[in-house]
């Protein structure tokens, strides 16, 4: 029906400027002139649409734009593996998120063993905590965090994502006592909200950088010393294996 309408309106936008006896002021023509603006709306709202689905299925895909000139700090986030490894991975993780927990179980493990303990990447842990959809994501970040001032960021890390279904405020000190934290401590730190500053910065970075869901992953190469890379691969959603291995393997021949 509105194609059939936009055939209409043309054909007498033609007729008109063909010179078509119509005052500027005839009904006729401010119906049409009606009728072309709300068919310029109806595009524009059609093309914001396509834009959505499109980057919805990329996101879905994997597929995202590559970013270009990219610069991402690294300074004082975690990290397994040597910091002056040829290649840097930075994933931005939310604890509650279903497909960060199917990355860590499927895909990280495989990466440490064949690219973080040969020396060949860093790893790098983000926060973006989807408060929308998440509502303890944000105190399992900061409760990581305060796991780490003890040594133990990567034991909590790993913990709070085997145990999505349960991250309120009574199972964070009883996961911190199971990976031998002292327990005092990390409930002070937790209580003081010391680390939500750095996890409400994260998520300002990931969002500059393009980051909508997680997890959402970005690579390059480490320069030695310095405290940001420059981010020239994306991956998004929990990739199989072969994805990352395709990045990584890319990197490191460029280099």
């Amino acid at each position: 029906m509105r194609f059939r309408t936009a055939v209409a309106v043309l054909a007498a936008v033609n007729l008109f400027s063909a010179g078509c006896a119509f005052s500027q002021s005839s009904p006729e023509v401010r119906a049409l002139k009606n009728e072309v603006e709300a068919l310029k709306k109806d595009q524009q709202a059609m093309q914001k649409d396509i834009e959505q689905i499109k980057s919805f299925l990329e996101e879905r895909a994997g597929m995202r734009r590559q970013p270009q000139n990219l610069e991402l700090s690294v300074d004082g986030s975690p990290y397994m593996g040597d910091k002056n490894a040829k290649v840097t991975v930075i994933e931005f993780s939310d604890y509650q998120c279903p497909f960060c927990a199917r990355h860590f179980s499927n895909t990280l493990p495989q990466l440490v063993n064949d690219y973080v303990k040969t020396g060949k990447v860093k790893y790098v842990l983000r926060d973006f905590p989807l408060q929308g959809l998440h509502p303890a994501a944000l105190r399992a970040a900061e409760s990581a965090h305060c796991a780490g001032e003890q040594g133990k960021y990567w034991e909590m890390h790993d913990r709070l994502l085997n145990s999505q279904k349960a991250l309120g405020e009574k199972e964070l000190p009883e996961y911190a006592e199971a990976v031998g934290i002292d327990l005092p401590k990390f409930e002070q730190c937790l209580s003081s909200g010391k680390y939500e500053p750095q996890v409400r910065k994260d998520e300002e970075d990931g969002g500059k950088a393009g980051v909508s869901g997680t997890p959402s992953f970005f690579l390059g190469l480490t320069e030695k010393n310095e405290t940001k890379i420059k981010a020239t691969r994306m991956l998004v959603g929990a990739q199989p294996y072969p994805s990352f291995k395709e990045a990584i393997d890319g990197l490191l021949a460029s280099q």
